[in-house]
């Protein structure tokens, strides 16, 4: 079966997590793909594939006899979709040889442009899979799971010598959390990759370090008549706080190394006030800069209007791989061989996000990220090709035949 084919399969399984939830994983459907996952996988002919409770999946290739000694490979991928968008009822629409120009979205009034999205030309020719407009596709990160299965399919079918190849579904990557259950011993490899990029020609091993922060404030409201040096207005102060970071330094100001704060969310009233941000940074150093800023901010707000005007959490939640990677650079370039095995030349960046394998390769699991071959993820113009999926396949095949060698 092709990767395209097992996609178009598992965006139809409703997966997406939930950053609220304090369960694990974080929603109950996503146990439905795991559990078709884990019968696909046997019936492929692993027979250790098995769910944890926690809706982890694993399962091991053994290695061809004679290659018992190679290092054990390992590949990721995470079954949930992002809560950013709506990830149910997914109907997939398919233009066969695709023309290279803009692509309505079904009836949803929402188009993929050139303007917008300029490697479209690059496509023309290929199958595109998009959305109608109305959902995320999931292709972040089914797209990974159908080419991690395909690539098994390859292998137990194939005449092909390899070492020891371990497979691993996780859930709540969307919010944070896929590697914080991973069984690293049971899973059973030294190195692994995880496959949740971008084009199919991405390399990533340098990825942002991340917290997330929220200031609470409290007013104190009075009848505005009786107000003069009594009142404080939550919401006033809470935009004063923003007003107090640096307003260049936003996603839509940055680009490649460059950090940022984002505001994600704010409510507010003359009683109480909510900000919620999400801070990045590629540097340690700055990253720390970042977060001394915050509680400085804290501090001023609270010696203005008096203690308690201003209560900062800061939650960490990722931190930059490369390094902890630095050793172990060898599963970047033989990820670069394979890519140009097969004409292409490799796309190595920084990530301006994380992976389930930053936080693997703190844990001890050296884990760069490969690219999917999708695009535009989180949202209704999410985007892939059948052909780049079958190179990103191609892509775990070539790995899997270096690290037999």
């Amino acid at each position: 079966m092709k990767a395209y084919q097992r996609l178009l399969n598992y965006v139809k399984i409703h997966t997406t997590s939930d950053e609220n939830s304090t369960t694990v994983p974080t929603t109950q459907r996503q146990f439905d793909l795991a559990k078709v996952l884990v019968e696909e996988m046997k019936n492929l002919g692993i027979a250790d594939a098995r769910m944890e409770d926690n809706c982890y999946v694993y399962g091991t290739i053994p290695a061809t006899p004679g290659y018992e000694d190679k290092p054990g490979i390992g590949f990721i991928a995470h079954i949930d979709t992002a809560p950013d968008f709506c990830g149910e009822n997914v109907n997939p629409q398919i233009y066969e040889n695709y023309d290279g120009d803009e692509v309505t979205l079904g009836t949803s009034g929402k188009a993929l442009t050139l303007d917008k999205f300029p490697h479209l030309k690059s496509l023309k020719g290929r199958t595109l899979i998009t959305t109608d407009g109305t959902t995320l596709l999931g292709a972040d990160d089914k797209a990974g799971v159908a080419e991690i299965m395909t690539l098994a399919e390859r292998l137990l079918q194939g005449d092909m010598p390899h070492g020891k190849v371990c497979i691993g579904f996780t859930p709540d990557e969307e919010v944070g959390s896929g590697a914080a259950e991973f069984d690293i011993p049971g899973f059973g490899a030294k190195y692994a990759y995880t496959v949740d990029g971008g084009c199919e020609n991405e390399i990533v091993y340098e990825n942002f370090n991340a917290c997330g922060a929220e200031f609470e404030v409290n007013g104190f409201n009075i009848h505005p008549g009786e107000s003069k040096n009594r009142m404080i207005n939550a919401a006033l102060v809470a935009m004063e706080i923003n007003s107090m970071l640096p307003s260049a330094e936003t996603p839509a100001h940055t680009d490649m190394y460059e950090g940022f704060f984002h505001l994600t969310d704010m409510q507010g009233t003359v009683e109480s006030a909510k900000l919620q941000y999400i801070v990045r940074d590629h540097s340690s150093e700055h990253f720390e800069c970042r977060q001394e800023m915050l509680r400085h901010i804290e501090k001023i707000i609270n010696e203005k209007y008096g203690k308690g005007t201003a209560k900062l959490t800061i939650r960490q939640q990722y931190r930059n791989m490369a390094e902890v990677l630095a050793p172990c650079m060898h599963l970047v370039d033989n990820a670069k061989e394979a890519i140009r095995e097969l004409g292409m030349e490799p796309d190595v960046s920084p990530i301006r996000g994380g992976t389930d394998g930053a936080q693997l390769s703190f844990r001890g699991l050296p884990c760069p990220n490969l690219g999917t071959g999708g695009y535009a993820f989180h949202g209704p113009y999410e985007h892939i090709t059948a052909e780049g999926m079958d190179l990103v396949v191609e892509i775990l095949l070539g790995i899997v035949k270096r690290y037999a060698r």
